[in-house]
């Protein structure tokens, strides 16, 4: 399936080294004002070749909007936007082409459909993400009218957590730190790895401010569902927590509940969500990230014909896929939010009268 989303619903395509990327997002309102800085911005944000803990590979990640703005603002029909591959070499990969990669998804895919795009791994690549990360910004443009804020940091890098949370910091740090204390062993454990032709994990924050009451529909397509859907369909996602996730599992009941004022929930423990619905307190996920499968050292492997060989690898890679990563969870965040807002209308018939009436 290349769509997600039920009533904002975006459909991606394109490959790694293919001539462009692109998707078409379809149900987002008419009248909305579409500020393609901002969309720009959001892209340069997850682009690659910015810095020395990221892949080499120079793409602009320019952003062309074809349909379903006019104007400056939105139409009401399916926004379609696309964005031209600048800086493929291709040739890197016709070493390996019939070679499975470990820790990628080159065996399953070729062994579910019988054939395979061996160039940086075709659709399964995480260059399908800059798709994503076009239609988030347009998701995050209509959650702006209503207030709903979105943001996201690097919490963990190869088992280097965060003692803080600052946001503010994060967007100003080149791995998107949420600690300035831990910065630079961050940053030193990537370089590292790095230097050995090795790769890292790393954990994103991803945080919801002014989330209304009421967003999730219950009992097959909770928000917390969803969200999880969403972030473990994101490249080297291997687990999501939601508030105190598998640590509210060694807590007593009294110790996880949050107890409620009539200001509001005195903790958080929860992430801001209750039986699959936003409670109005912020969301909270944690986005759980594998090293980087593409790493420059000689592994066993086997061939199309299964015959087992050594696999060395050549191309450009990040060597901590969680940085950019951690744009591409909140892009996510943004979209799933934009459909249950737009499925919670419909909840009250009090809703329908408002429009009607």
């Amino acid at each position: 399936m290349n769509s997600f989303g039920y009533k904002f619903k975006f459909t991606t395509f394109g490959e790694s080294h293919g001539k462009a990327l692109g998707c078409l997002v379809d149900g987002v309102p008419a009248g909305i004002k579409i500020d393609e800085e901002f969309i720009q911005n959001e892209m340069n944000r997850r682009k690659p070749g910015k810095n020395a803990y990221a892949t080499a590979r120079n793409e602009g990640d320019k952003i062309e909007i074809l349909s379903g703005v006019f104007e400056g603002l939105t139409t009401g029909t399916p926004i379609s936007m696309v964005i031209f591959n600048e800086n493929q070499k291709s040739k890197d990969y016709t070493k390996i082409k019939d070679l499975f990669r470990p820790g990628h998804a080159d065996f399953t895919y070729f062994h579910k459909y019988g054939v395979r795009d061996y160039r940086g791994g075709g659709r399964s690549s995480a260059r399908e993400t800059a798709a994503r990360v076009a239609a988030g910004s347009i998701a995050k443009l209509m959650l702006n009218e209503l207030g709903i804020e979105i943001q996201s940091g690097i919490c963990e890098i190869d088992g280097i957590k965060s003692s803080q949370i600052d946001f503010e910091f994060a967007k100003t740090s080149e791995i998107f730190s949420l600690d300035k204390n831990k910065e630079q062993f961050q940053k030193d454990a990537i370089l590292e790895a790095k230097s050995k032709h090795n790769s890292v994990g790393g954990v994103a924050l991803v945080n919801v401010k002014n989330c209304p009451i009421g967003l999730g529909e219950p009992l097959y397509f909770k928000l917390d569902a969803q969200i999880a859907n969403a972030m473990m369909s994101i490249n080297a996602v291997k687990a999501v927590e939601i508030g105190d996730g598998i640590e509210s599992v060694s807590k007593k009941g009294q110790e996880n509940n949050d107890e409620i004022r009539k200001d509001g929930f005195k903790t958080n423990h929860s992430g801001g969500i209750l039986g699959g619905i936003s409670n109005g307190d912020e969301i909270n996920v944690k986005v759980y990230f594998k090293p980087t499968p593409s790493i420059f050292i000689k592994q066993e492997t086997v061939d199309t014909n299964d015959k087992e060989v050594d696999c060395e690898l050549k191309g450009r890679h990040d060597p901590c896929v969680a940085i950019r990563g951690s744009v591409v969870a909140e892009s996510m965040m943004a979209l799933v939010l934009a459909d249950m807002a737009l499925l919670n209308m419909s909840s009250k018939i009090e809703n329908i009268k408002k429009v009607y009436n």
